[in-house]
């Protein structure tokens, strides 16, 4: 299972380009409901009520239903629908502002985002433009920024971040002062230096200039700050290098300034109580996470001095806010929700506390994204419950970057997408839930898509997860991911992605239609779009991993979506990136892939009679696809697409289209590169050369390969899971003699001696016991040569040496389960109860999966575990006739673990050995005077088991 989480937007360019389009299709509790929509006659609408529904589709989808008839283009045209435009979710280039100016005239509210957007603004002709918002700002030039300036004088309100501006200069803001003179409000981030020269520009030509925010600056003039003096809202959060006592001075002397905010700054001490107590008309001073003042601030530091308030991390900044109110009660503890309710009467109380507002969203925004230690305990505290308080601001910007902000503290490892659960669950246990998803609920794709990464991230809480999903977040995020609005439908498919991890919400998604959703945003969204397809394909394969919602996967065509996701997104074009120096985008598409053959991997792996599995093999390509994956330059890509085939070499015909697909090549390929790799990847390479080598035509080609050399430095490893796959493999392999003459050239009769005394895994110790039995049962030695040398053994072992250490650790490995009073009991007596006992003392639970199977010319029937045919039985049989007793006991203890009643596929192995000739050998070894007692007593068993399913049989 994986979980994804985001912090925040990526600002490479691809992420700034949208497709045309909106949330057509809303969520049940949106503000379009489906079944409405179907049902009403738009024609019979009353004109308001049509301009309303209007009013709820973004600018492209009116301008698309204006375009349909003669009366939606006269309503659609209302100049009310057009007084302000979101540009953000959208791609917005020059021909898109031409087709709209037009409609532009009326214009006078306007957000965008990136680069592109600004120079296609120039192209409206919207002359009466009063607001421009732009986010992702980081390469708009001076020469775009003066060109919006000087096509719109009448400006009010410029607002450009939180992202920084590192190609605005003082020139442009001289610009900005000289063309707009109506400005009232600036704010711009990441101005490396913003000079005296431009700020006398702003307090000669701004005479009505309110609110200046020079936020996350190198370098700001302060003096010149000290000319401002219409300014009555001051910021520099995040300010570099400002001369503190001089500022304080002079910025104490603005006769009209209200509030400051020095937030994340080096102010002093001194500085803040100069400006505290000084300033005659500072009502608000905002000092947060401010480290030099915080180191000398005092127990009696004074919060409220005469009206004026401090804020800083410190002291109860609800209730000091509060303090400004008078018509707040004590015992009210939110008091900007309360705010809002009765707001005040002192129409300048209200501007302050919209001002704080927007102070506080940016000011949390930035710390979430640094994520200081030293303020763990501010969020615990009071972070959050302002986080909570901004989603129900009147501001939609301070909305979202509140939920944005919600989405960003809670991860603390983006790679390993973990949460802080006493974070998230704050955030639930005041209500963040219902708010988050209320907000989603909005028709507003801001909103939305804030909202719905907030859900996402805190979703990987398995507590929040279970709240989501209690009060019907499971159906809104379904909905959102429905939206054609890619990063809307992006963020509800991450929120759906890590829902999913929890076995008990994988059928309410697929109840609330999520698996069709999910499929149809991997049809629906190019493979440039790498961040919806890797979420969807991230939440399929985790529902793929149920039975239930693997089957609908694959009915609703799961398994042709993934397939082509796979092979549209190859690894070649993951080099050819790397190559370009795209390394961001290379890796996205390695993740892509990587939940693409995950989910693959999923639909695979459903029992013995597994229709998804045939149907992978069945679509056009997967195989190949697959197979080209593991030679992936991302280890969770070839990781993921070995397990794939791991998977589906389950199928009879799935293992030999893989070696046709060039599969066995490719595995013996990655398991000879894996061995300083993860080890999932090193499990998965071996599993799957295991699962392909039951065929005799694909283990003796494995051995070709050279795939035997790999596999034994597998069987090194200290790792169970690696080294019990490898030691699967190679008992596979040494079933044919070359094969196993190449393990002991190879070396690798060591490592399975060690295995077969070492290894902590039952499984792995009884393989390779099995595999030393194949080897040494007289058939390897017709090929040895006299003398043969094994790499890592002395060179005066021979080969007869090599056997007689291998056959003792064989030995030694039945002993290890032999009970010396059972067996005694067993072989005086053999009733049920003495037998029972040793059966159940020498049981391997585990080798309850093994299943024997018959094999044809042309079919071998699937396994869940384990692989072999009625010949391994006849030679397990031969075996008990060996003159070796150790070769005798091992194979009666191997022919015990698969008759014992219980057992997955006993009734199967029974039946191999009755058509083998087994009863009448069986006999003879328990029979037998100069027999191991271990030998006659599994015999004995053995026997007891065949009489027993047989009875079975018969009744």
């Amino acid at each position: 299972m994986t979980r994804r989480v985001r912090r925040k937007l990526a600002h490479s360019k691809e992420k700034n380009k949208e497709i045309v389009g909106s949330n057509s299709e809303n969520p049940d509790d949106g503000c379009l409901r489906s079944s409405t929509i179907c049902d009403l006659d738009w024609m019979a609408l009353p004109d308001d009520t049509a301009i309303q529904l209007f009013s709820y589709l973004n600018y492209r989808d009116r301008a698309s239903l204006s375009a349909t008839c003669r009366t939606f283009r006269l309503l659609g045209s209302s100049p009310c629908l057009w007084d302000s435009l979101d540009l953000r979710y959208h791609k917005f280039d020059i021909a898109a502002a031409q087709s709209l100016s037009s409609r532009s005239k009326n214009l006078r509210k306007l957000r965008f985002l990136g680069a592109e957007s600004a120079d296609a603004i120039i192209s409206l002709e919207a002359r009466d433009l009063r607001e421009i918002s732009g986010d992702f700002c980081r390469d708009i030039t001076d020469a775009t920024l003066s060109m919006i300036a000087a096509r719109h004088e009448m400006l009010e309100c410029l607002q450009l971040g939180p992202d920084v501006c590192e190609r605005i200069t003082s020139f442009a803001i001289r610009v900005i002062a000289l063309c707009c003179p109506k400005l009232k409000r600036l704010q711009i981030s990441g101005v490396k230096e913003v000079t005296g020269e431009a700020i006398n520009a702003l307090a000669k030509h701004c005479r009505q200039l309110v609110e200046v925010a020079f936020m996350e600056s190198n370098s700001v003039d302060e003096l010149a700050l000290g000319n401002l003096t219409s300014v009555q809202f001051l910021s520099l959060a995040g300010t570099k290098n400002l001369k503190w006592n001089s500022a304080s001075c002079v910025w104490s002397k603005l006769p009209k300034l209200v509030g400051l905010d020095v937030s994340r700054t080096d102010i002093t001490f001194s500085s803040v109580m100069r400006l505290f107590l000084s300033s005659q008309y500072l009502k608000v001073l905002v000092a947060l996470n401010c480290p030099v003042f915080e180191a000398e601030v005092d127990n009696h530091m004074t919060y409220n001095h005469k009206g004026k308030i401090l804020l800083t991390v410190f002291n109860d900044i609800f209730k000091a806010v509060g303090s400004l109110f008078v018509d707040i009660t004590e015992n009210e503890s939110n008091n900007l929700s309360y705010w809002r309710k009765v707001k005040s009467i002192d129409r300048s109380m209200d501007v302050i506390a919209t001002w704080i507002e927007w102070i506080f969203s940016h000011f949390l925004l930035r710390i979430a994204e640094n994520n200081p230690k030293e303020l763990d305990a501010f969020w615990i505290k009071q972070g959050a419950a302002l986080l909570l308080d901004l989603l129900q601001s009147s501001q939609e910007d301070v909305q979202e970057r509140a939920a944005n902000s919600i989405a960003t503290f809670v991860v603390i490892d983006d790679e390993n997408a973990t949460v802080d659960s006493q974070r998230a669950e704050v955030v639930m246990q005041n209500g963040g839930i219902q708010l988050l998803l209320d907000l989603a609920r909005s028709c507003r794709e801001g909103l939305q898509s804030e909202a719905a990464k907030a859900i996402a991230n805190l979703s990987v809480d398995s507590k929040v997860a279970k709240a989501v999903a209690d009060i019907g977040g499971i159906n809104i995020l379904v909905g959102l991911a429905r939206s054609v609005n890619r990063l809307v439908a992006e963020e509800a498919a991450g929120g759906l992605w890590n829902l999913s991890v929890g076995e008990e919400h994988k059928g309410a998604i697929a109840e609330a239609g999520g698996i069709k959703v999910l499929i149809d945003l991997i049809y629906k969204w190019h493979a440039g779009n790498d961040g919806v397809l890797e979420r969807a394909a991230g939440a399929l394969a985790n529902l793929a991993a149920d039975d239930s919602c693997s089957m609908e996967v694959a009915v609703a065509g799961g398994v042709h979506a993934l397939v082509m996701l796979a092979r549209s997104c190859k690894f070649e074009g993951v080099q050819e990136q790397i190559k370009s120096g795209f390394l961001t985008a290379a890796f996205s598409v390695a993740s892509l892939l990587d939940q693409a053959a995950r989910a693959l991997a999923n639909l695979a792996a459903h029992g013995d009679n597994n229709n998804d599995n045939a149907a992978v093999r069945r679509e056009a390509g997967a195989l190949e696809a697959l197979v080209q994956l593991t030679s992936s330059q991302h280890e969770g890509v070839r990781q993921e697409a070995a397990g794939a085939l791991w998977n589906l070499s389950f199928d009879d015909k799935n293992r030999e289209a893989i070696a046709a697909a060039g599969g066995i090549t490719a595995l013996v390929s990655l398991a000879q590169s894996c061995s300083n790799s993860s080890q999932s990847l090193q499990e998965r390479a071996a599993g799957a050369l295991w699962g392909l080598s039951v065929s005799e035509a694909n283990s003796i080609a494995i051995g070709q390969e050279g795939g035997v050399a790999p596999l034994i430095v597998l069987a090194c490893s200290d790792i169970a899971d690696v080294h019990e796959t490898a030691a699967g493999a190679l008992w596979n392999l040494a079933f044919y003699p070359t094969n196993a003459l190449r393990i002991v050239e190879g070396g690798g009769v060591p490592a399975l001696i060690h295995l077969c005394s070492s290894s902590v895994s039952k499984m792995a110790r009884l393989m390779a016991a099995l595999a030393l039995a194949y080897v040494f049962d007289q058939r390897t030695e017709e090929f040895a040569p006299g003398g043969l040398l094994s790499e890592g053994t002395s060179k005066t072992m021979n080969f007869d040496e090599i056997k007689r250490v291998a056959l003792k650790k064989i030995e030694a490995f039945v002993l290890s389960f032999s009970v010396p009073q059972n067996f005694a009991a067993a072989m005086v007596s053999s009733a049920p109860k003495a037998l029972g006992q040793v059966a159940e003392a020498v049981r391997i639970p585990e080798a309850g999966h093994l299943r024997c199977r018959l094999l044809t010319a042309d079919r071998v029937l699937n396994s869940m575990f384990l692989f072999f045919s009625a010949a391994e039985i006849g030679r397990f049989v031969a075996m008990l006739r060996n003159p070796s007793s150790i070769l005798k006991a091992c194979s009666a203890f191997a022919l015990l673990q698969f008759t014992i009643p219980g057992g997955r596929h006993t009734l199967h192995h029974t039946s191999l050995l009755q058509n083998a000739g087994a009863p009448r050998v069986l006999r003879a070894a328990a029979a037998a005077t100069t027999a191991p007692i271990e030998a006659k007593v599994f015999a004995k068993i053995i026997l007891r088991n065949l009489e027993h399913h047989h009875l079975e049989a018969l009744n």
